[in-house]
């Protein structure tokens, strides 16, 4: 296992800016060593990398993200983050299948018009 990464190293590992990975830092997700005005990154560090991508792949916001990491380093601990991410899972579960059925709701409107649209154009004699 490597002791540390560079900025750049993990930047091409995830395909993410050096933007994204500084604004993670900002956000207090991830606490690189200094030397000087070089960052080094541990193996923990591009760890919590891969679990914030993982997150925002999945939805969650920074603050939820946030929320989910920083039960893991307190009390509670571990048990907490898996009970926490459960609750979100099931949240964010709950809204794709309510934009699901919005957007299947939106689909059928979309067909009616086009269906109507076309049986007027019928009524006034233009093919389609």
């Amino acid at each position: 296992m490597r002791e540390y990464y560079s900025i750049t190293e993990l930047t091409r590992e995830f395909d993410i800016s050096t933007r994204t990975l500084r604004f993670y830092e900002d956000e207090g997700l991830i606490r690189p060593l200094r030397r000087g005005r070089t960052r080094l990154y541990r193996p923990a560090d591009r760890h919590l990398l891969k679990q914030i991508l993982r997150g925002k792949r999945l939805g969650f916001s920074i603050n939820e993200i946030k929320d989910i990491l920083k039960m893991y380093r307190e009390p509670p601990g571990e048990v907490g983050q898996l009970n926490l991410l459960i609750s979100k899972v099931e949240e964010k579960r709950e809204e794709l299948r309510q934009k699901r059925r919005d957007i299947e709701e939106t689909l059928a409107e979309l067909n009616r018009v086009e269906e109507t649209c076309v049986e007027r154009l019928a009524e006034l004699g233009v093919s389609t």
